[in-house]
């Protein structure tokens, strides 16, 4: 086995990862009697936050952003792609109507080339051909709709895991409404859509293309009229873009603002001692434990975390000042990860809800732990997110015992998948395929090969 990407795991794999995270990290007393539960979103609020929240609703015209949950920023996010995807689909249609007509009217003039001319023209003079539109066929109504036929299932190999693969897609909206079902919930074999707001992504986006030589990106002031004017776009749920033309800086602060005004903080505040904690901690150690209570978020909060740490990591990068090829002086932005961390510390992790009495009020030692364990988290970040070799088997065993009907699908997926060793970075870069012939042979067997030797290794494991 290869280390592989935390995201990469299936979301059954991930909430035994979970399981098995919080168990080491109580090993080690870094965490008490905590429940994975209150670590994730939370459930049915009282009757008196309820009103508190459907008064703010009225007053702020159901903000789709800004002081919401994370995963209702991103659900509120696929409804609105959901919606674009209808747009663009009935547009299409609209388009194929239209040149459907324009074929129909020219078979009719082609038909009548006396045009209003009342002059009979014999039969047999034009071939028969139906008069009737001819709209697309049904293969391009499947591609169009996303559909995949019994057909093009039946010629893939491994038939039963791709239609279970097709029949178990995990997509954010739909997961937590799978878990306020009374059922048991049944958990996807697939890795759970990547779950990052657009609001994040696209100011990250930005500042990385037009704002890594601006000096002081968070700590020159903005305009706040303008800041405010691109929150409300937000709330409403409009497509902003944000180009060349818009102020570095304020989106920048548009950035601390999203992050600050979350009611539930990117690391969750079950977890603010624990990972203050690791302050204390040098080496293998810290990075170890730091490891463990990233595997404890949920997947919104991981995935949107990693994109934030990526993205602070790449403007750190760019601090100090370079030269450029033809021997130009390039400016550094003067924000090193000590600064980037002083900035951002309070508002990924917060002791207190945003609003709350003395929130803002943080003794000494807290604030440099704060900005100590961001520091690592934004120079470890791709380490961070890596699963080794030896929790993958950890969680393979743990679902032997578990989910045993499940294990040679998890693996067959594992070892017929692509190894890949580069970072997110890379997305869209395609390994070479396999030669025909011998070369693919080879590596079935070897494929083949290390399952045997996984499974082997399960059942020694149990005393099978």
């Amino acid at each position: 086995m290869q280390p592989v990407p935390l995201h990469s795991l299936s979301e059954l794999e991930r909430a035994s990862l979970q399981e098995i995270a919080l168990y080491q990290l109580q090993e080690k007393l870094l965490v008490g009697d905590l429940s994975l539960a209150k670590v994730g979103p939370k459930g049915s609020k009282s009757i008196r936050q309820k009103l508190e929240s459907f008064s703010k609703e009225k007053k702020d015209c159901s903000p789709q952003t800004f002081g919401i949950p994370l995963f209702q920023v991103i659900a509120n996010d696929c409804a609105y792609k959901q919606l674009q995807d209808t747009v663009k689909k009935n547009r299409r249609l609209c388009l194929e109507v239209e040149a459907t007509v324009t074929r129909f009217r020219a078979q009719r003039q082609k038909r009548s080339p006396m045009g209003r001319s009342c002059v009979l023209v014999p039969c047999g003079v034009f071939p028969e051909e139906p008069l009737s539109p001819t709209f697309l066929n049904s293969s391009s109504w499947r591609q169009r709709r996303g559909a995949m036929s019994v057909d093009s299932i039946t010629d893939l190999s491994d038939n039963t895991s791709k239609l279970l693969e097709a029949l178990q897609l995990s997509h954010p909206h739909e997961l937590d409404a799978r878990r306020n079902l009374g059922k048991k919930k049944m958990l996807s074999l697939n890795p759970i859509t990547w779950q990052v707001p657009r609001i994040v992504d696209r100011c990250c986006k930005h500042i990385e293309t037009h704002g890594l030589q601006t000096v002081g990106i968070f700590r020159v002031g903005s305009s706040k009229k303008r800041v405010q004017q691109l929150r409300e776009e937000f709330d409403r749920g409009l497509d902003v873009f944000l180009d060349e033309h818009q102020s570095v800086h304020d989106v920048a602060a548009l950035l601390k603002e999203f992050l600050r005004d979350m009611p539930d903080s990117l690391i969750p505040r079950e977890l603010y001692a624990a990972f203050l904690s690791t302050a204390s901690m040098e080496g293998p150690v810290q990075l170890a434990a730091l490891q463990l209570m990233l595997f404890l978020l949920p997947p919104c909060h991981s995935d949107t975390l990693h994109r934030l740490l990526q993205f602070l990591s790449e403007v750190a990068r760019h601090a100090e000042s370079s030269r450029g090829p033809d021997g130009q002086e390039i400016p550094g932005n003067k924000m090193t990860v000590s600064n980037l961390a002083t900035i951002f510390g309070p508002n990924i992790l917060q002791k207190e809800k945003p609003g709350e009495k003395d929130v803002g009020a943080m003794n000494f030692e807290d604030s440099t732990a704060v900005i100590l364990v961001l520091q690592r988290l934004i120079e470890h970040y791709q380490t961070l997110f890596m699963v080794s070799p030896e929790m993958q088997r950890d969680i393979l065993r743990r679902l032997f015992q578990t989910d045993p009907d499940v294990i040679d699908y998890l693996l067959r997926r594992k070892f017929n998948a692509v190894p890949s060793t580069k970072s997110e970075d890379s997305t869209g870069e395609h390994a070479p395929s396999p030669l025909p012939g011998r070369t693919h042979t080879l590596e079935s067997s070897s494929v083949s090969s290390e399952l045997y030797s996984n499974v082997s290794f399960l059942n020694l494991d149990v005393g099978i």
